[in-house]
């Protein structure tokens, strides 16, 4: 075995899949990269997002208490990676990277048409905001693009590089303590 430093930790941990989070400031829409994300609960659902004040969508969701979490694909790596390194205060991301926004059902900020899934989102508890940069969130509406052919989603692996989904493991039938989760 082989040693690594502890605050490497989230590079075999990693979360999910990276997403986008639109965000809604003054009129005028913004996208993030997040990959710094977690479930906390069925139900309601809850969503823990770590979005620090070193990101413009960081103000912004502390004001509104808003904002839409949109999953792309593996077709949109080299997007994804581009929003990520620019910032939303000088550079209109939806037009800087041909993105089209369209109109979530309640919430201002926009979902991302070219995306598998969106997930609309309201503040649920702002506790641990100031102190740990841990918004808690709660899923409000799923939209899914049913006409996606691309389905695979990114994984960050925290230095760059990412792991794109694959195959497929359908244990469903062997879930059997958790059943009343899959509808």
């Amino acid at each position: 075995m082989k040693e690594l430093p502890a605050s490497q930790a989230f590079r075999l941990l990693e979360p999910g899949p990276i997403v986008l989070v639109t965000t809604v400031g003054n009129g005028k829409p913004n996208i993030m990269t997040m990959g710094f994300h977690m479930m906390i609960q069925h139900d309601p659902p809850l969503i823990g997002c770590i979005i620090g004040p070193w990101d413009h969508s960081y103000g912004t969701l502390k004001t509104t208490g808003e904002c839409v979490i949109a999953i792309p694909t593996v077709d949109l790596a080299e997007v994804v990676v581009d929003i990520g390194n620019c910032s939303g205060d000088t550079v209109d991301k939806f037009g800087r990277f041909g993105l089209t926004p369209q109109p979530a059902g309640d919430v201002k900020a926009p979902l991302i048409k070219e995306c598998l899934a969106n997930i609309e989102c309201k503040m649920a508890d702002t506790r641990l905001v100031e102190e740990h940069n841990l918004f808690i969130l709660e899923a409000r509406r799923i939209w899914i693009n049913p006409g996606r052919e691309e389905r695979r989603t990114l994984h960050h692996r925290g230095d760059g590089s990412f792991t794109v989904d694959g195959d497929v493991l359908d244990l469903r039938e062997r879930m059997v303590k958790w059943r009343h989760l899959q509808h």
